[in-house]
């Protein structure tokens, strides 16, 4: 499979807080009406990585590194692929 989860506990902290700021320097990231500092978003996205709440997901074909949202639909497409 081509998609894999990767646990954030198997990247150092210095990778995770690379692939988390660039997540939320992506164009359409959506915070709410309110901007927050970028150390305020970076602490979210940890905390919801951490609370099982997001996961880490990396493409070896397009050898990209993207967060998901633990609940989103192409997650569980991915598990109905695995079985």
């Amino acid at each position: 499979m081509p998609i894999h989860i990767i646990p954030v506990d198997k990247l150092s902290a210095e990778a995770l807080d690379g692939v988390i700021k660039e997540f939320i320097s992506r164009d359409g990231t959506d915070y709410g009406e309110v901007e927050a500092a970028m150390e305020t978003k970076v602490r979210q996205v940890k905390q919801k990585l951490e609370n099982g709440l997001a996961v880490l997901i990396y493409d070896d074909e397009m050898e990209t590194t993207n967060i998901f949202r633990h609940d989103d639909p192409i997650l569980k497409k991915l598990d109905k692929l695995n079985e």
